[in-house]
């Protein structure tokens, strides 16, 4: 079996093993605010929900080739940082894929990728940040704490951790018991390259040791 030293690797060449195995990735499609009032939304597949108690997210923002921050990073920077505090996370569906993708356009920060994308900035309930309106479920996010893995430094990773604050889900995707219907969500998941999955193909299996055991809605 082949074994590499991340050391001896190539950033790009770590790169490339991370997204390559790391899959089926779900996209953060997270929008924020700059303090001069500027909107921004950027998708990035380094991206999760932390825990329930209290309801927390994270997206990482790597830098870019020369080192500098992205906008979304120091626009969802705490106050007194610089930036205003907050993003929304914005859930990349089939529907607006192609806009999802096209905003990863690197646009000067005074620029709009919702002008790009022909996608419409929202009114927030409780944050100043936008949600996109198109997007089938939108978590407001106000920034609790950055960590820095190489500050400055090219492709240097950034986690920003947020805590919900208010969701907007559309009207018939979520049931009385909260469950999500997942083939009307149509989430986007991100594979290594240019390649990306849908979620129409799924099975269910029982819990812990139970999943040991063949069922009958299970084709593994």
């Amino acid at each position: 079996m082949p074994e590499f030293d991340p050391q001896q690797l190539s950033i790009t060449e770590r790169y490339k093993l991370l997204i390559g195995s790391v899959v089926p990735r779900p996209i953060g499609f997270i929008s924020t605010i700059s303090p001069s009032g500027a909107h921004n939304v950027a998708p990035y597949s380094f991206f999760n929900a932390v825990g329930s108690n209290p309801m927390t997210m994270l997206f990482c923002p790597a830098n870019d080739g020369r080192g500098a921050e992205k906008d979304s990073l120091r626009n969802a920077r705490l106050e007194a940082n610089g930036g205003t505090g907050e993003f929304v996370v914005n859930v990349a569906t089939e529907e607006i894929i192609r806009q999802v993708v096209a905003s990863s356009e690197p646009l000067p920060p005074e620029e709009s990728e919702f002008d790009l994308t022909g996608l419409t900035p929202a009114p927030c309930r409780v944050v100043k940040a936008p949600r996109v309106a198109e997007s089938a479920v939108s978590f407001e996010c106000r920034t609790t704490r950055i960590i820095q893995t190489n500050p400055g430094a090219p492709a240097g990773g950034n986690l920003v951790l947020g805590e919900v604050v208010h969701v907007w889900v559309r009207e018939g995707l979520v049931n009385e018991r909260m469950h999500v219907h997942p083939g009307a969500l149509a989430a986007v998941g991100r594979m290594g390259g240019q390649g990306y999955a849908t979620t129409r193909e799924r099975f269910e299996l029982p819990s812990s040791k139970e999943a040991l055991v063949r069922t009958k809605n299970s084709d593994l």
